[in-house]
């Protein structure tokens, strides 16, 4: 705090509104512009790391059955939880107002459409973003990271692409089982709970199918699985202040990412399905 000619207290508290305004605006807008580069920086170095294949293969196989195979039971049992509350509510809300064949057709296709990816998004958004961010923030704190450059190694093909790569063919591939398990365990629970029979239901599931369907849920897990992945390793190399730092960057990536999808569900499915 200092004072004017006058004795009066001057400092920032004190400057007009018309130099508060602009500078309260401008250093969201710097911060945002800062993280592009930021970002774009880090995706130069995965292509950069491309041809060093030897380091990041065996990485990136170690990572696949990690995301793989670490989240198959996670994925499996949200799914089939979903798959039957979907049946039961749609038989709750068609029943004798619409043919019971529609409650096939609406599993199926809120399944592959909606639900299958953008569940199986979330999900790995809070289990794949926060392990990733927690465990790159902590490499970053300590030092780990540094030591890599010191010794001329790319960190980008030891920690990043692996990371990376791995969400990019797992995520499609939970999907996918996501939505099939929701379709079976649906199936089984309109069986029960409203008596539809195997004929109905696979009418009704045929009926309104288009193969393009399955395209648009592979594409949109694609998306995901590139969000839930880079987000949060940019945000763990990004880390600062030690350990409090490590927890708000882990917070900070599951939000982003979950975020992120959201946008991403809406804006594709603006752009790829026909209106």
């Amino acid at each position: 705090m200092s004072t004017d000619y006058t004795g009066r207290a001057t400092g920032e508290h004190s400057l007009p509104l018309v130099i508060k305004a602009p500078r309260a605006f401008g250093r969201p807008v710097i911060g945002a512009f800062e993280h592009v580069g930021r970002l774009g920086m880090m995706l130069l170095e995965l292509v950069r790391a491309l041809p060093e294949w030897r380091i990041w293969l065996p990485r990136t196989v170690e990572q696949c059955i990690s995301v793989g195979y670490g989240s198959l039971f996670l994925i499996i049992l949200t799914s089939a939880f979903i798959g039957g509350v979907t049946a039961i509510q749609a038989g709750y809300q068609f029943t004798g107002t619409v043919p019971l064949y529609i409650v096939g057709t609406v599993i199926t296709e809120s399944m592959i459409l909606e639900l299958g990816p953008v569940f199986s998004g979330l999900l790995l958004a809070g289990r794949i973003g926060a392990r990733y961010a927690a465990e790159l923030g902590t490499m970053r704190v300590t030092e780990q990271i540094d030591a890599l450059e010191s010794m001329g190694r790319n960190p980008a093909s030891h920690l990043v692409l692996p990371r990376i790569l791995a969400g990019l063919f797992m995520v499609p591939a939970l999907v996918v089982i996501a939505d099939v398990t929701g379709i079976l365990t649906g199936w089984w629970a309109a069986k029960r709970t409203l008596g539809i029979t195997d004929a109905d239901f696979v009418y009704g599931a045929r009926y309104f199918f288009r193969n393009f369907d399955l395209w648009y849920s592979v594409i949109k897990a694609e998306a995901f699985g590139a969000v839930v992945t880079v987000v949060p390793c940019y945000v763990g190399l990004t880390v600062t202040a030690g350990a409090e730092g490590v927890g708000r960057a882990a917070t900070r990536a599951v939000v982003s990412a979950s975020v992120l999808i959201l946008l991403l569900d809406i804006v594709l499915a603006k752009v790829l399905l026909p209106t």
